[in-house]
């Protein structure tokens, strides 16, 4: 039988084969052509992979790239320092490849089978899930491209790993550490707060002063991250004595990364809801309506949220899976309401509950199951034709 880690390479191999293959076309935007990449790498320069390479290269010099995390351009810069000696400076291509190699370093196919047998308690089912992973909506930003979300997969997986295995030291460091790549990663403390506090209060045990403690500690290691983000910038320009004072260092609370989301991207509550973006909110419909009703049905058969329904052997109806179904809730909820909502086609990876869905989507309604499953093909193969010729969505 072939094992999970070949038919991930061989996913792999599939899609940037294509990548290449699609460079060919013409480029809406010549501006990658300004840089000197070597050929291979040519296809990932696009998008926000033009930030994170300006900021490894340079640092932060615009205001706008303050939206962008530090972690992946530190490590594009720190693992180019390797390639320096031998090519006497910090070339884009260099950076550009580190960025690759840390991401293909980045695979979680086996972290999410071991997750998916925790929870859904079948080898099957789990198998099933795991497959489904290996055709993405967005291929792209999750295999190759240098950007934030394979390494927030990838630290959001273990996390909720150890999680399972009640390593909550463990889970809480590397939830925090995914926090430094997207900021919604201090969403991820849920899981923490669920396992230690929420699930025990749930089935009839009180929490002790010790335990409630425990909770918080470790709930601060996952949101540090970005509360010294936010200290960090207050610093550099609000304390300074320069003058003009940016405006936002006068809000409540004074954050640079809202200010620059909401003036730079856009984002905020229903910002985004304009008729232009209606064809956005259309392709991610798909995956918002899996999780949606997945998510229904979950709280709906579990016994843990609804008492009246008696323990049952349906794998989608386990308890332990309750947490991820609310942080699939809120998660969505943001997209949908004060964001970029298309980007739930990349990020969503970041769920393996999206997974999870599509098996029962499979499972219990297959004739749908089967129209998804052409979709994530359909799409995925789309996104990385429209990557190439530098076309939206991002």
């Amino acid at each position: 039988m072939i094992s999970l880690f070949t038919l991930s390479i061989l996913s792999r191999f599939f899609f940037f084969c294509l990548l290449q293959l699609s460079y060919f076309l013409p480029l809406f935007d010549t501006s990658p052509l300004l840089l000197s990449i070597s050929t291979p790498l040519r296809p990932l320069l696009r998008w926000d992979t033009f930030h994170f390479l300006h900021i490894a290269s340079d640092g932060y010099v615009f205001e706008h790239e303050w939206a962008f995390l530090p972690s992946l351009p530190l490590i594009m810069r720190t693992l180019a320092s390797g390639f320096a000696p031998i090519t006497g400076s910090f070339k884009p291509s260099n950076m550009l490849l580190s960025g690759v190699l840390a991401v293909l370093a980045s695979d979680t196919t086996q972290t999410l089978y071991d997750l998916s047998l925790h929870h859904l308690r079948s080898p099957e089912l789990s198998l099933v899930a795991t497959l489904l992973s290996l055709i993405p909506t967005s291929p792209v930003t999750l295999f190759f491209a240098p950007y934030n979300e394979p390494f927030f997969t990838f630290f959001s997986y273990h996390g909720m790993l150890y999680c399972t295995q009640q390593k909550w030291f463990l889970a809480s460091a590397s939830f925090a550490l995914a926090g430094t790549f997207r900021s919604n990663g201090i969403f991820l403390s849920g899981f923490i707060l669920w396992g230690l506090v929420i699930s025990p209060f749930l089935n009839g045990i009180m929490p002790t002063s010790r335990m409630l403690l425990k909770s918080i500690f470790l709930t601060a290691i996952v949101i540090g991250p970005f509360v010294i983000y936010h200290i960090t910038t207050y610093s550099i320009f609000c304390t300074t004595g320069t003058s003009p004072v940016p405006e936002w260092c006068s809000r409540i609370p004074p954050s640079l990364y809202t200010y620059v989301q909401s003036t730079y991207w856009n984002s905020g509550f229903l910002l985004y809801w304009t008729l232009g973006q209606l064809p956005n909110f259309v392709i991610a419909t798909p995956t918002i309506l899996l999780l949606s009703a997945f998510s229904f049905h979950h709280l709906r058969n579990t016994s843990l949220i609804n008492p009246k329904n008696p323990k049952t052997d349906n794998p989608f109806g386990n308890p332990t899976l309750t947490p991820h179904v609310i942080h699939a809730i809120i998660f969505t909820c943001i997209l949908v309401f004060a964001s970029h909502t298309q980007i739930i086609l990349r990020v969503a990876a970041s769920m393996p509950i999206v997974y999870w869905a599509a098996a029962w989507l499979l499972l219990e309604y297959p004739k749908l199951g089967r129209i998804w499953v052409m979709w994530s093909v359909l799409w995925g193969i789309i996104s990385t034709i429209l990557w190439a010729a530098f076309l939206p969505p991002a």
